[in-house]
């Protein structure tokens, strides 16, 4: 059976275009609304979901998005939650994918069985856990792949062709390059250097290879998806989110459209690099 990983890359690789995929953090700044939030994704153009997994210790991720974390848990978002949350989402669209993103800690206490049982049957097709190396693989990776699910993996610019092997040995449904090096949202990222690191993955593997960090504008978000298979977008999304909070840090009736906007006007950055190839 053909995965909605596999299907969606597809249906693009037909289209002619790049992924618009889209990063909010599960539970940001409430379970209602971050679940209305990710319902709002695909309509505004988001081809593939990650969600996060709001962690107390998320070592790889910028204050934007160490704040989303940090705000749903306040706002009571656990891992059983999260994956309800994705299971609400899967009511209305059974086809655009969903990745969880975060950290093992997290997984590990649920239990990894119990985790790969729940989130499969949520409807969940990928995982991105960051503080996993291959090395780790038995941990969470091979039960993950032996259950269905997608693992997907991150390279950097710091990856030399000696480690690429290992990280792309039990990878699937598309590699994550991270364009630039420390953590998210810190720096924008560059076109030019990107094209070529994807191109050098690309004589390593036939999966797709999506690129995140460092893409806020529509702009940055063409460039980006001119080069690759795909570009992923986080924090500058987090941040439209927490701007249209309020002095609390509740949801205000803005809080939805705010993300949903910058969403599209994203989505239609990285549908114009392919109007430009053409």
């Amino acid at each position: 059976m053909t995965s909605r990983m596999d299907a969606r890359f597809a249906q693009l690789k037909k289209e002619g275009r790049s992924a618009f995929v889209t990063f909010v953090m599960g539970g940001d700044p409430d379970p209602e609304t971050s679940l209305a939030i990710v319902k709002a994704l695909p309509q505004a153009g988001a081809d593939i979901i990650e969600i996060g997994m709001p962690f107390t210790d998320p070592m790889a991720d910028g204050p934007s998005i160490q704040a989303a974390g940090l705000r749903a848990l306040k706002a009571g978002m656990t891992l059983k939650k999260t994956l309800g949350l994705v299971r609400s989402f899967r009511e209305s669209d059974a086809d655009t994918p969903i990745v969880l993103m975060g950290y093992y800690n997290p997984i590990y206490i649920y239990g990894v069985d119990k985790f790969l049982d729940d989130a499969k049957s949520a409807g969940v097709d990928g995982l991105i856990i960051v503080d996993l190396p291959p090395e780790e693989d038995t941990e969470l990776c091979i039960p993950a792949l032996k259950a269905g699910l997608n693992f997907i993996r991150l390279a950097t610019p710091t990856t030399d062709d000696k480690r690429l092997p290992a990280v792309l040995a039990n990878t699937s449904g598309f590699v994550y390059y991270v364009s630039i090096t420390g953590i998210t949202g810190a720096a924008a990222a560059d076109s030019s250097a990107v094209g070529a690191a994807v191109a050098r993955i690309k004589r390593h593997t036939a999966l797709p290879v999506c690129v995140g960090f460092g893409i806020r504008t529509p702009e940055t978000a063409r460039a980006i998806a001119a080069n690759a298979d795909g570009a992923v977008v986080g924090t500058a999304l987090v941040d439209a989110l927490k701007a249209s909070l309020d002095a609390e840090g509740r949801a205000t009736p803005k809080t939805v459209s705010a993300v949903a906007d910058l969403a599209a006007a994203l989505a239609r950055g990285v549908r114009g690099a392919q109007q430009a190839a053409e």
